[in-house]
């Protein structure tokens, strides 16, 4: 019995200690070696500072700059989540066509970006789709009295295909995008 006990204790503190404490070390000193951007968390620093992450999405409501998309967390990364309406939520549809309704001053015809419309799951996502960046062009190009074609241009310059050239689908960078266009001054 005494044995038995023994074998267990002696087992938990081992599994303890690799899980615990020596995995967690050699991975984080992997991705310190191999990946220290991505490791410091996707960190970009404009002037010395750091305006946010490539990683999580923030606000923009001024006109002069690309929008997000919409975000459950209202872009506060220690709340991620998604709001977790159904397909036949009530507050979703209200949402989604309030949302359309003023996309529509943008784009008054054809389909608008789903992008533009749904937050992501976590609320966080720092990309839209190059149509849902496009969309938002003519607006921005008026507030910064800027032609459209340098702003799409502009658009075009910062779309990343998919993950390794395979997975995902081609999207823009809101914080990127418009940390650009204030250096285009």
């Amino acid at each position: 019995m005494f044995k038995l006990l023994r074998q267990s204790i002696v087992s938990t503190l081992a599994l303890a200690v690799l899980l615990c404490a020596a995995y967690p070390l050699l991975v984080t000193g992997v991705a310190d070696a191999f990946f220290p951007r991505q490791a410091a968390g996707s960190l970009i620093v404009r002037d010395g500072v750091v305006v946010g992450s490539a990683l999580i999405g923030q606000s923009f409501s001024e006109a002069r700059y690309f929008h997000p998309r919409p975000s459950a967390a209202n872009y506060d990364a220690g709340s991620s989540s998604g709001s977790n309406y159904g397909p036949t939520s009530k507050a979703l549809e209200e949402r989604v066509a309030a949302e359309a309704g003023e996309l529509r001053k943008e784009r008054p015809e054809g389909v608008l970006p789903a992008d533009s419309l749904t937050a992501s799951g976590s609320g966080l996502d720092p990309h839209i789709s190059p149509d849902a960046a496009l969309m938002q062009v003519r607006r921005v190009a008026e507030a910064r009295n800027l032609s459209p074609e340098a702003v799409e241009a502009l658009v075009r310059e910062h779309v990343q295909g998919p993950e390794w050239g395979v997975w995902g689908e081609p999207r823009v960078n809101v914080l990127q995008l418009n940390i650009a266009l204030d250096e285009r001054r």
